[in-house]
This record gives C-alpha cells, sequence and structure tokens, in this order.
C-alpha cells in the first residue's frame, strides 16, 4: 500500500504515551490461549463494534467504570511513531473518500476521531479495552485501536500488510458511516423487539455493510490516489476470511454455532468486500435487502 507522505488526519488523539491500566496484549510465550482469544475476540469478532458499545445502545446505560488513567508516560519508540503516522494517513484517506462520496449524494460527511491507546482508556461507551479489539462508539463518534493489535493479526492469524491493517481502520470507519445514516440505530432499535437468534442475523447484516463499505473506501481510493499494490486486495481478502464468524469458532472451540454468528462467515465477509471494491458504490452495500448473503 503507498501511504508515506500523503496526508495525516487532525483528528487523531494519541493516548499512547500516557497509557491507562491493563498493559498489552499478551501474545508471546502461549500466554494467551486459545480460550482467550474466543472470549475476548468472539465478543468483537476481530473487526466489530465493542460489546460494551452496543449493551449501552440497547439499554441506555453506562456500561462499565471510569478508567483511572496512569500518570506515568512513556516515549513512543520509532516503530510506534511510524505507526501512528500510518494510521492517520490512512484516516485522512476515509475522510477525502467519504466527504467526496457524501457530497456526490447531497449530504456532509462528519468527520470522525481516532483514538490510540495502550491497556485501556475511557471511553463514551464504557471502558475501551485491548482484549475488545478494535472498536467504534457511535456515543462519542470515536474510533479505537490498542495498536498492539496489529501484533495479534500477524501472531495469531498471519495477517500483516499493512493494506489489511489499513482494512481494519476503514471497517471500523464504516460503522461511523452507518452511524451518520441513521442505520446503526435502526438495527439496534430493531434488536430490542427481536429474540437473540433473529438480532444476530441483523448484526451480521450490519457488519458485513460495514466490510463492503471498507471495499468502497479501497475502490474509489485507489481511483483518486493510487493507493494500492499488487497483491494489497488479496491481503485484505485474506484478513477477512481469517476473522469470519465459522473461522475463529472452529480456531477457539473446534465446531461452529451458526445461530451465533454476529458478523459472518469467512466467505460471507470476503464476498461483500469484495462487492464494495468492486462496484465502487454505496448502493452495493445494501446487505438487508440481500436475497442472500
Amino acid at each position: 500500500m503507498k501511504w508515506e507522505g500523503n496526508r495525516e488526519s487532525d483528528n487523531v488523539e494519541d493516548r499512547r504515551s500516557s497509557g491507562g491500566g491493563g498493559g498489552r496484549l499478551p501474545i508471546f510465550g502461549g500466554k494467551l490461549s486459545l480460550g482467550t482469544i474466543a472470549v475476548a475476540l468472539v465478543a468483537s469478532y476481530f473487526l466489530g463494534i465493542n460489546p460494551l458499545t452496543l449493551l449501552g445502545a440497547l439499554t441506555g446505560a453506562d456500561i462499565g467504570q471510569p478508567v483511572s488513567q496512569s500518570t506515568s508516560t512513556h516515549e513512543l519508540t520509532q516503530e510506534e511513531e511510524q505507526m501512528g503516522q500510518f494510521v492517520s494517513t490512512v484516516l485522512a484517506d476515509t475522510e477525502d473518500t467519504w466527504k467526496t462520496l457524501f457530497q456526490a449524494n447531497g449530504t456532509q460527511y462528519v468527520e470522525p476521531k481516532l483514538v490510540l491507546f495502550s491497556g485501556s482508556t475511557p471511553t463514551a461507551c464504557g471502558t475501551g479495552q485491548t482484549a475488545t479489539g478494535p472498536f467504534y462508539c457511535p456515543a462519542d463518534q470515536k474510533v479505537y485501536i490498542d495498536l498492539s493489535f496489529y501484533e495479534l493479526m500477524k501472531e495469531r492469524f498471519n495477517v500483516s500488510s499493512n493494506f489489511a491493517q489499513a482494512y481494519v481502520i476503514a471497517h471500523e470507519v464504516g460503522h461511523h458511516v452507518q452511524t451518520l445514516l441513521g442505520i446503526s440505530d435502526k438495527v439496534h432499535q430493531a434488536q430490542q423487539k427481536l429474540s437473540d437468534k433473529e438480532g444476530n442475523v441483523l448484526s451480521v447484516k450490519l457488519e458485513l455493510q460495514a466490510d463492503c463499505f471498507a471495499g468502497v473506501w479501497a475502490y474509489n481510493a485507489n481511483q483518486a490516489r493510487g493507493i494500492l499494490e499488487k497483491g494489497d486486495i488479496d491481503a485484505a481478502l485474506h484478513a477477512a476470511s481469517a476473522i469470519g464468524d465459522d473461522a475463529l469458532q472452529k480456531q477457539a472451540q473446534g465446531y461452529v454455532v451458526p445461530d451465533s454468528f454476529t458478523h459472518g462467515t469467512s466467505a460471507q465477509r470476503s464476498s461483500w468486500f469484495r462487492r464494495g471494491f468492486t462496484e465502487g458504490n454505496m448502493n452495493a452495500c445494501n446487505t438487508f435487502a440481500a436475497k442472500k448473503l
């Protein structure tokens, strides 16, 4: 992915140098069991909305206690600085893309904030934790990510390319787009009247649409700025496939439970990202009207 030298976003809040409690994910030395992955990542399915966000949206409650931020600070390493620049550049690219797409539809795109943190951090949706994975909080319209998550992608799922990492951010920004369009509110309101099984079906459609929106971003960003290099789309498809509900459940427990799916299968996630990238427009991403996901 070609990103060096491109515009960086002004909407990044970097809390890493004054980290909260909890530390980073124990990736090495076998400290992170598959059972722990199942608890931590099946809840958010690697790229989904923080379960605290969904619970808070449904109940109107402030889930979780505020985090007491540590007063200690540490100087960011050169690698950490570079990763911050990468994330900021990707966010800026999503801003430029979605601003253009919204204007073409006669509406205004409101840019989200992106928070970099280490360990844990307070959010309007409760306490954000490293183990939750990247998530979007509609209550404050912010994307939250601990960049050690990218280490987990590499070590546990063999996903390490820059574009696959950008896909993570683009998916969460896709949830922001859903919030601006009123889609998320409609889904959460509908889920209150449904069974868990029926509500999960809507969650799957919401997540697959965010994958499709990520593909729409990739297509339009490449058309405007030529950001893609050989192998980038394959890398994103590999990432999408690695984090399907079926793949995660099979890895964690050896079998799958389709009724509990909330993000879609590996094939579905890859398919909807590819559809967004192939079509290049939001109209192609109406998962809620699709006869087959």
